[in-house]
C-alpha cells in the first residue's frame, strides 16, 4: 500500500483550500483567505488549514516570520485519489459507469470529447 494511501481525502471546503495552494503555490494564511475571496474569517482559514496540517494534506513551513504552506500531495494524486474513491463507492468499481455519469451529468465540448478520445487512445498504448 502507498504511504499516501494512508491520507485522509480531502473534503469540499478543504479541496478550496488545496486548489488556491495548487494554483498559487507555497502561500501564507493571509495569501489564501484573499484568494478564496469570501466571507469566511482569516481565523476560520486558518485554523482550517491547520487542521490540514495536522492531517498531513498540508505541509508547514516555519523558515520564515509567517508560516508558509503547501499542499502535501501534487493536484494530480489527489484527483486520482478522488476518482478511485467515488469510483469504489458509487459505481461499483465500474470505470465505464463513471466515465458515462461524468459525461451525461453537464455538456461536454468538442475539444473536451476529442481531448478524452486523445487521452483513451495514449492509456490505450499504455502511455499514461
Amino acid at each position: 500500500m502507498k504511504k499516501n494511501a494512508l491520507l485522509p481525502l480531502p473534503t469540499e471546503a478543504e479541496l478550496e483550500i488545496l486548489n488556491v495552494l495548487w494554483n498559487a503555490g507555497p502561500s501564507t494564511v493571509r495569501e489564501v483567505h484573499a484568494a478564496l475571496g469570501r466571507d469566511t474569517g482569516y481565523t476560520t482559514v486558518l485554523k482550517q488549514m491547520q487542521v490540514m496540517a495536522a492531517k498531513g494534506l498540508l505541509t508547514r513551513s516555519e523558515r520564515f516570520r509567517s508560516h508558509v504552506y503547501e499542499a502535501r500531495l501534487p493536484k494530480q494524486e489527489t484527483q486520482q485519489r478522488l476518482a478511485g474513491n467515488l469510483l469504489n463507492r458509487a459505481f461499483e468499481g465500474s470505470a465505464s459507469h463513471l466515465v458515462l455519469g461524468a459525461l451525461s451529468s453537464k455538456p461536454v465540448s468538442a475539444k473536451e470529447l476529442a481531448e478524452i478520445r486523445r487521452i483513451l487512445d495514449d492509456f490505450e498504448r499504455g502511455s499514461k
